[in-house]
């Protein structure tokens, strides 16, 4: 095995153009929407190679290299196999610096005129793309981190959409004296977050300074602080931006929320009312617009919360792709017209010519009336596996399946790390995707998901 490379099966194909996906396992179906897309507006074969740093027993995908330095570090006894995750920046940084991927990119170009490098979120730590014939095919790494900063959000959004009461501390000391002003005027908690912050990691919802110091002690960041607002529905919208006059709204999922910040999937479609989800494109909309004037083009989410008198208030922008933006593409392939571009086209589209192509359209209605849920079995400390689940890749085929009448519901346990395996705290088992026609199939295909992965794991 080549160093520092945990995993490789890739095998160049001649008459073949590649593109390099970097990113987690769990997008690499986009690649084969991506892949579609560019033979036909190309004129080429086009395939892809995967960089991921998704460590499993087995790996039941083609093309796949696999980097992920963090379990070397990780405390274990002797020859045991480790699975962790890596923080993002961190496995950015190490794929850059690789020189077998270095030496890939050189072969590939030496084959092909171009080189695409596709990835989940756009990344400063990325180096890749400044080797002369490569780009990326996403929004510029520095204008993705600075609209990333939840601090920078709030800043400049707090006149445009509303958004809950916040203030920014400097540290810790000014993290305490402030929030000591607002434990009464706040009695419902106060949110606090490190200025990124992903999936609830990093952030608490505190009812006391005991809360916080427990949480963030020797811990000097800048903090963001907001009111915690009781609420009922978390939506979640997906969109595309071209320009400040094309945006595109994929869809509106609600998020499920644990322990009052922690992100552990989404269903599809949203149960709230027409004029809610109206109210939550149009700020949407508004989002897009202010990233499209800071030279932001992409695929990109806003989050909400909706409270109990049904008032929307904004949280954050992810600009990047969502967790479930495959789901959101396969939805879209059964429900729009047979040719429509799909959500990697329009991102090619908007980074490369800064517009939409022919034949865009939204969906206006789910005819097929798919419902889909996911979860992200996400472990709170190490446990060890002692079974495995088969490694399924066919989760587009079985979107086409349920939409089709063919069956009723179904679900797939996705990317399962494997058998005899440390899992590290902070790492995912699993994944599950849950299909039906409405939304109690959907709860009953995440139940016998969940149960499924459970018995892979010692307790």
């Amino acid at each position: 095995m080549m160093p520092d490379i945990h995993f490789s099966n890739y095998k160049l194909e001649e008459n073949k153009y590649y593109f390099l996906y970097i990113g987690e396992l769990k997008n690499y179906g986009l690649n084969i929407f991506l892949k579609e897309a560019l033979s036909r507006i190309q004129n080429r074969n086009f395939d892809f190679i995967s960089i991921v740093p998704d460590v499993f027993e087995q790996y039941n995908y083609k093309n796949l290299i696999v980097i992920n330095p963090e379990t070397k570090n990780y405390t274990c006894k002797p020859g045991a196999k480790v699975s962790c995750r890596i923080p993002a920046n961190k496995f950015i940084a190490c794929v850059s610096e690789n020189q077998p991927v270095r030496e890939l990119v050189r072969k590939l170009l030496h084959r092909q005129d171009h080189l695409y490098i596709y990835m989940y979120e756009s990344m400063p730590e990325m180096r890749l793309d400044s080797i002369p014939g490569v780009s990326l095919l996403g929004p510029g790494t520095n204008v993705a981190s600075t609209l990333n900063s939840k601090i920078y959000q709030y800043k400049n959004l707090k006149d445009l959409i509303p958004i809950v009461d916040f203030c920014i501390c400097d540290g810790m000391d000014e993290l305490i004296r402030t929030t000591d002003k607002l434990w009464q005027e706040w009695k419902d908690g106060i949110f606090v977050s490190f200025e990124y912050s992903a999936a609830g990691s990093n952030s608490i919802i505190a009812h006391s300074p005991r809360d916080i110091i427990e949480r963030f002690q020797g811990q000097d960041e800048i903090f963001l602080i907001s009111r915690n607002i009781p609420h009922h529905t978390d939506p979640t919208v997906l969109a595309v931006v071209a320009n400040e006059n094309e945006i595109y709204i994929a869809g509106v999922a609600d998020q499920r929320i644990e322990h009052g910040t922690r992100f552990t999937g989404s269903t599809f479609p949203t149960e709230l009312p027409d004029n809610i989800v109206t109210t939550l494109k149009k700020h949407t909309l508004q989002v897009g617009k202010w990233l499209a004037k800071k030279g932001y083009r992409g695929i990109y989410g806003c989050d909400f919360l909706v409270d109990n008198k049904d008032r929307v208030f904004f949280l954050e922008v992810n600009a990047r792709k969502q967790g479930t933006t495959l789901e959101f593409c396969c939805t879209l392939e059964q429900s729009l017209p047979s040719g429509s571009p799909m959500l990697p086209e329009l991102e090619y589209f908007a980074v490369t010519e800064g517009r939409f192509p022919e034949g865009t359209v939204e969906m206006a209605k789910n005819n097929k009336n798919i419902h889909w849920g996911t979860y992200n079995y996400k472990i709170d400390k190490p446990v060890y596996t002692n079974g495995y689940i088969p490694q399924n890749s066919h989760e587009r085929e079985a979107f086409g399946k349920v939409a089709d009448g063919m069956l009723k519901k179904d679900f797939l346990i996705l990317e399962h790390i494997g058998n005899d395996f440390i899992v590290a705290e902070g790492s995912f088992l699993g994944r599950i995707v849950a299909l039906g026609h409405d939304h109690a199939s959907v709860q009953q295909g995440l139940s016998q998901g969940i149960k499924t992965i459970e018995l892979t794991v010692n307790k």
